[in-house]
């Protein structure tokens, strides 16, 4: 053989090697990815949910399970309810689509005659969305929680609501982000709610809501205006480091039953 074509022989050695070692830490990172109806699949089948470092694509729909049910007439609206029955447990996963325990077909559509249609999941066991990321919108209104929630540490890139959710223990959002709108209104929050270190960037509507019970909102920071208008907190609340910037509403907001002020309630 020829130094020439030793020398080429070698070249594309090291270029193999090279390409070897540039696709594999690309293979080991590559995030696995779960359907959204396979999930929902397994809660049909009353299966518990636990999930680690996934990405979930598609919506999750918690509203149209099996044991769907129709109940009264809420005013004009037909409301159909879903029960969820066994665990939901996501860890460090990432959600492409929605996630929804509240869908309501009719909203944005012209005005008719016809009764509106509403669905909504109810949430019998524990319930954990932990240092998760969310890119679409958030929707539990209405929803009920009958066990332990957390979504502490996650980031919601889209719009949260949680406008008249019933959380039957202390719901933890310790240090979750809110990209957009975070929606909490006429929320009655149990004793052991948590927002410690929680960032509000594009305004919180707490109007309504009440913190008559422990809970924390320790160093929290609401970077861009919120809502506590008509809200109703006790001394027991702990909102010490909270910081407020931007246009925020303390209009009727109460403290032990006394009007109070954004000072008050951060200085108690």
């Amino acid at each position: 053989m020829t130094d020439a074509y030793i020398r080429s022989k070698n070249k594309m050695r090291k270029m193999k090697i090279l390409l070897l070692l540039f696709l594999f830490p690309a293979t080991g990172f590559t995030q696995k990815t779960v359907t959204a109806a396979s999930i929902i699949a397994s809660v049909n089948k009353n299966e518990a949910v636990n999930l680690s470092g996934v990405q979930v694509t598609g919506d999750l729909d918690f509203t149209r399970l099996d044991n769907m049910k129709a109940e009264s007439k809420n005013g004009s609206d037909n409301v159909y309810i879903s029960a969820v029955n066994s665990t939901i447990s996501f860890n460090n996963c990432s959600f492409t689509g929605k996630v929804l325990g509240y869908f309501n077909p009719d909203i944005g559509k012209p005005f008719s005659k016809n009764s509106n249609s509403v669905y909504n999941a109810n949430f019998t066991a524990e319930v954990s969305f932990e240092n998760c990321s969310f890119e679409k919108e958030v929707a539990f209104k209405y929803s009920v929680f009958n066990a332990k929630t957390s979504f502490a540490g996650s980031k919601f890139n889209n719009d949260a609501i949680f406008k008249y959710t019933n959380f039957e223990q202390g719901p933890k959002f310790t240090g979750s982000v809110f990209k957009h709108t975070a929606e909490y209104k006429y929320v009655d929050f149990p004793a052991g709610f948590d927002f410690s270190n929680a960032v509000f960037e594009s305004g919180a509507d707490f109007k309504y809501a009440k913190f008559t019970n422990a809970g924390s909102f320790a160093n929290a920071k609401f970077t861009n205006g919120s809502d506590f208008k008509y809200a109703a907190f006790s001394s027991s609340v702990n909102l010490k480091g909270a910081s407020f910037t931007g246009s925020n509403d303390f209009k009727y907001t109460t403290l032990d039953d006394q009007t109070t002020t954004i000072s008050e309630l951060v200085d108690n």
